[in-house]
């Protein structure tokens, strides 16, 4: 498949790439959009660390071609100042200093950030479940991200949407 216009909206903003449909989003947001805040990980969808927000839903950016998300709202880590779950998530996680390297927190933070928009009272089990199946953390900060969830889901009795 050859290069071809693809439209996209990424953190509010429509733009139109000349880019193979076939190429995984995560190189698009990277090199075309210079967005360096999704990692690149295992380029196989397991470690969850270039998890970027499609349509608000979770999704591992490295092996979605960017056909795949024409026309859809796509949300990275760089829009946290104007989104607010996410907003809150990445405040959460510094004032618990919930990353240790930080190769994979963003990843994590952007899934949370999904979890809660689409429930705002998320059942911890569920959370957990989404991020060990999603999620590669190599460094173990996992007590700080446990406390990091628990404290938002403290704050999300009142909902955080």
């Amino acid at each position: 498949m050859g290069a071809q216009g693809q439209h996209l909206t990424v953190n509010g903003t429509e733009i139109t790439l000349s880019v193979d449909g076939d190429t995984p989003l995560l190189s698009v947001l990277r090199d075309r959009m210079d967005l360096k805040g999704s990692r690149i990980g295992c380029t196989e969808g397991y470690c969850g660390a270039c998890t970027v927000l499609v349509e608000g839903k979770p999704v591992q950016s490295c092996n979605t071609p960017v056909w795949s998300v024409a026309g859809k709202a796509v949300t990275t880590i760089e829009a946290a100042d104007r989104h607010p779950v996410l907003g809150e998530v990445q405040k959460v996680f510094v004032a618990l200093q919930a990353a240790q390297c930080g190769y994979c927190t963003n990843g994590i933070m952007m899934t949370l950030a999904g979890l809660l928009s689409q429930s705002p009272r998320p059942d911890r089990a569920h959370i957990l479940a989404h991020l060990d199946e999603r999620h590669l953390c190599r460094c173990g900060v996992h007590a700080r991200v446990l406390k990091a969830i628990d404290q938002l889901l403290a704050h999300s009795e009142g909902g955080l949407a």
